[in-house]
């Protein structure tokens, strides 16, 4: 096909046009979509796929991507594309991605032949155009058949760089939840590296069999058939405040690859030690407020307060504060559902959460931070 070769920084990639027809036949859909009376399929999507995995995990569990507001979505570009008579049907292009790594001749003027892949194409952006595309020529083909489509396609890179594409193009608030980005700050180049710190201590507070929080953090995506007690984002907004404060030492210590586990030791800690003064009858309970996402933000507080103080010492770091913490015991009957929010009045939560910081500093006898 021809194609024209683009040259940007250290990347390469190409610009082509393809009919309607001819690309449809090319591509597969990672998503399933619907029109009137009939359905594209989802792909099968193998294990050992990690960018088709990770798009699929995006779009089927996403909010902007639920099967309602995917139907409506695709309805309307059809329409569009019936009444679309003067302006073009699809101004912008396709993004298109295949690991495969393309050959490509070339006229001496950045202009050449591009040859196919052997598989179909992954589309990293424009999947609902091409959706509606399809209908489209279902219900007007001869119509269809004029539309050539702008494409550009990415070859031969890695895994990695498909899913930093797919996370810049989509990484609006309208189109892709928070918490996604969270898992993806590991596969992004240009995401700061306290944010991967944090990323990925919210990562083996989730995952790791020691955690008082394993599977309890909404992951939007993660397991489902267990309560969540934290959202993904909240969790990692408390401790990206944390390690933030803490930067420069964490990168005088020796950074991620050894400050990482350090800080989910003293958080891991923390955390069984707040389980151990609260008690088995409270902690994660019905009708108790203890486990919920306004409490565990301030827990991560005073684990930072705490931690300031009496961090160092790993041995018997637990029992120490498992002693330090027994007070909260008498608290428990304070964090009971009924009449939590008029015990611990507030504007919001964020006076809540700060509000709740001081009350568990001041019974355990810690100094709190006076950062906001």
């Amino acid at each position: 096909m021809h194609a024209t070769q683009i040259r940007q920084k250290d990347g390469i990639f190409y610009f082509v046009s393809y009919r309607a027809k001819d690309l449809l036949a090319r591509v597969r859909f990672i998503s399933r979509f619907y029109g009137e009376g009939e359905e594209i399929a989802a792909s099968r999507v193998a294990q050992d796929d990690d960018i088709a995995q990770f798009i699929a995990r995006i779009e089927r569990t996403d909010h902007a991507f639920q099967r309602a507001l995917s139907r409506a979505k695709v309805r309307q570009l059809t329409n569009f594309y019936e009444t679309a008579v003067t302006q073009p049907a699809i101004p912008g292009t396709v993004l298109l991605y295949t690991h495969e790594k393309l050959q490509f001749r070339a006229n001496g003027d950045g202009s050449g032949h591009l040859a196919e892949p052997a598989s179909k194409f992954l589309i990293i952006d424009g999947q609902h155009r091409l959706a509606a595309l399809h209908f489209y020529m279902q219900e007007r083909p001869g119509d269809a058949a004029t539309i050539n489509v702008p494409c550009v396609i990415f070859d031969g890179r890695s895994e990695d760089f498909a899913a930093e594409m797919f996370v810049i193009i989509n990484s609006t608030p309208t189109r892709i939840n928070k918490s996604h980005l969270i898992d993806l700050y590991e596969r992004v180049s240009w995401a700061a590296p306290d944010r991967k710190f944090a990323a990925r201590l919210v990562e083996r507070l989730y995952l790791d069999g020691d955690s008082p929080l394993r599977y309890r953090i909404n992951r939007l995506g993660g397991r489902s058939q267990r309560d969540k007690w934290v959202l993904q984002a909240e969790l990692f907004n408390e401790l990206h405040r944390w390690v933030r404060g803490k930067w420069r030492s964490i990168q005088l210590a020796g950074g991620s690859s050894k400050e990482v586990p350090r800080y989910y030791g003293m958080t891991r800690d923390f955390l069984r030690a707040a389980r151990a003064a609260f008690g088995d009858s409270v902690w994660g309970k019905d009708g108790y407020m203890v486990t919920k996402p306004v409490t565990i933000k301030a827990l991560i507080r005073v684990c930072a307060d705490l931690v300031r103080e009496d961090g160092e010492r790993e041995e018997g770091r637990e029992q120490r504060w498992t002693q330090r913490l027994a007070p909260w015991g008498e608290l428990a009957k304070q964090f009971r559902e009924e009449g939590f929010y008029e015990r611990f009045a507030a504007k919001g939560e964020v006076e809540r959460v700060a509000r709740i910081h001081r009350e568990l500093t001041r019974a355990a006898g810690i100094e709190a931070s006076k950062k906001p």
